[in-house]
């Protein structure tokens, strides 16, 4: 049977390895005169790499990490006090299995957020489902819902991953449905599901957040049950970087100034 025609029973059976993949691979078979047994293994192994591939790119789309620096860009020794040991551990995974939270909390500007993508991002690779959004972008999400078999839908978006990374929350108010909807998320995933969340504020200022919602003291007794805490106490990298960038930089006035000096 001709390469092609083998290249297209391959397709038709269901192989999701690329023509030019498949063709390779018989060719080269053919030159080193591979055993029946070798070629379905390599067969088999070139198929596993490419549904590898495209699981993960579709779990890519699917977290919505977007773009982040990646982890050896981020200055071990720029924070007062931060737990090394506790991120790098986190970095095992453990927590997922035993479906527990954890809490990054600092200041604006101190890398709360790189930090929980790149754990996000170490999590995806290792095979689990991973969502990320902020806040404020899943509760209007939620919110636009308009009925309850809609918001029940929608609501997996954000029970179902391994792991759900909730960024900035304490940044913007929140009413009470809001409250609600964030509680519901954090009971459903209650030692099932691990929970990120990144935040400025300690737990006992959560309710300034939801001012007036019932079910916050329940939220926090939910999500801190099984918590690890990252504190992180920092002056803000990003205005760290903005005073240092005016610092080194010329004034234009200056410069203009000093060529007119050299020209005479």
């Amino acid at each position: 049977m001709p390469a092609n025609d083998v290249i297209d029973s391959l397709r038709k059976l269901g192989m999701r390895a690329s023509r030019e993949a498949l063709r390779a691979l018989l060719e080269q078979a053919t030159k080193r005169r591979a055993s029946p047994v070798e070629l379905c293994e390599s067969l088999v192994a070139l198929e596993r790499r490419e549904r590898d591939a495209r699981n993960l790119a579709r779990r890519q789309r699917q977290a919505t990490l977007g773009k982040f620096k990646p982890l050896d860009a981020f200055d071990w020794n720029h924070p007062r006090a931060i737990d090394r040991g506790l991120y790098e551990q986190l970095l095992g995974l453990d927590f997922v299995a035993g479906g527990d939270n954890v809490l990054f909390r600092g200041q604006s500007g101190v890398g709360k957020t790189m930090l929980a993508q790149n754990l996000g991002q170490a999590a995806l690779t290792q095979g689990h489902s991973i969502r990320f959004c902020t806040l404020a972008d899943a509760l209007a999400d939620l919110l636009k819902q308009e009925s309850v078999p809609a918001l029940e839908r929608r609501l997996r978006r954000y029970t179902g991953p391994d792991i759900l990374i909730l960024d900035e929350l304490g940044y913007l108010p929140c009413d009470n449905r809001s409250a609600d909807l964030l509680y519901n998320i954090i009971a459903r995933r209650h030692e099932k599901r691990a929970t990120v969340i990144t935040t400025n504020l300690a737990f006992k200022q959560w309710g300034t957040v939801f001012p007036g919602a019932a079910s916050v003291v329940a939220l926090v007794d939910r999500f801190a049950q099984h918590c690890h805490v990252v504190d992180i106490d920092a002056d803000s990298w990003r205005q760290k970087s903005a005073n240092t960038a005016a610092a080194t930089a010329v004034p234009k006035t200056r410069s203009k100034s000093a060529r007119r000096g050299r020209l005479r």
